[in-house]
């Protein structure tokens, strides 16, 4: 398609009432002229920041940036002979890290898939980096699937990365030049993008709870529900994931709470009972089996120790124990 058709294309969306007209995409477009005030007819390229604006949003990244770093070159180490190049954005969308070929590079930078440049929506209207921000979803943006008729030459697979108070903290973005790839192999990309991403996420969410007991809960294909507990066994942290798995608030700081109230359900056995499981069954090994004698070296009553043995399902005649 030329540019000229595209923006034909465009125009006919923006003015059509037609159910086409309606779709997730053109919905896109239509927030990228209204809302904006943009032109798919556009030709110019937006100024890139300066070195120093540049370089306080990367001081501002320090802690994703270095966790990111090597998962970009593994990533770009897959995919970068096929004409790709890897790009890593704040949550305003400006580009702080990229990863291409010297062969690509003039074109990257020529078309501003370079530090500095803007792909937020309400600079570049509809596109992988933007999009993928402003709906904090996984998205594929192919080609005339831009708004910009500028733009259609490239095709950007995405994928959002949240902190570890499940706020948006950037997206990945892999883009390629390439007028033969197919959308076949851009969901293929993709995947990998969503993998990496979600790998990004959970490292920064582990740097941040250093010292702290990371726990991983089952969640859903959105990324990795972990949990962050303390020597009390009290949840302090929760990735996006666990969040949304769990039910507690999307972002921001948490309440804490004792993961036996969050991990305890359904009858299953908590980290915690784990925990005072394997305390038990050391002190009765220790104690060659003599309940009373294990019951003194954990400071508690004979009785006691009898309750809590049921409680945890050990049987009086030890035979459990290496279970």
């Amino acid at each position: 398609m030329t540019r000229s058709s595209h923006i034909d294309r465009v125009m006919q969306s923006l003015s059509s009432g037609s159910a086409a007209a309606r779709s997730r995409l053109a919905a896109s477009w239509l927030r990228s002229a209204k809302n904006y005030g943009l032109d798919p007819a556009m030709r110019e390229m937006r100024d890139s920041l300066d070195s120093s604006s540049l370089k306080g949003r990367m001081a501002a990244m320090e802690r994703v940036l270095h966790v990111a770093s090597p998962k970009l070159d593994n990533l770009f180490g897959l995919i970068g002979h096929s004409g790709c190049g890897v790009l890593l954005t704040d949550a305003d969308g400006i580009v702080l890290e990229k990863r291409c070929s010297d062969g690509d590079s003039e074109v990257f930078k020529e078309w501003g898939l370079w530090p500095g440049h803007d792909w937020s929506v309400a600079a570049e209207g509809t596109n992988g980096i933007g999009t993928c921000l402003a709906e904090q979803r996984q998205i594929t943006i192919h080609r005339t699937d831009h708004f910009m008729a500028k733009n259609i030459a490239m095709s950007c697979m995405d994928a959002p990365i949240f902190g570890p108070d499940g706020a948006l903290i950037a997206a990945l973005d892999v883009s390629s030049a390439r007028a033969d790839q197919t959308e076949g192999y851009n969901r293929l990309i993709g995947a990998m993008v969503v993998q990496t991403a979600q790998q990004i996420e959970a490292e920064v969410f582990r740097s941040s709870f250093a010292g702290k007991r990371i726990l991983v809960a089952e969640g859903d294909a959105t990324g990795a529900a972990l949990l962050a507990v303390d020597g009390d066994d009290i949840v302090v942290g929760a990735t996006r994931a666990a969040r949304k798995a769990f039910g507690l608030n999307a972002m921001g700081h948490l309440a804490p709470r004792p993961a036996v109230d969050l991990l305890g359900r359904d009858g299953q056995e908590t980290g915690f009972d784990r925990g005072e499981k394997a305390a038990v069954k050391r002190a009765l090994a220790r104690a060659e089996g003599n309940v009373s004698a294990a019951a003194r070296a954990l400071g508690i009553g004979r009785a006691t120790m009898y309750r809590r043995m049921k409680r945890l399902g050990l049987s009086e005649s030890g035979a459990d124990l290496s279970q």
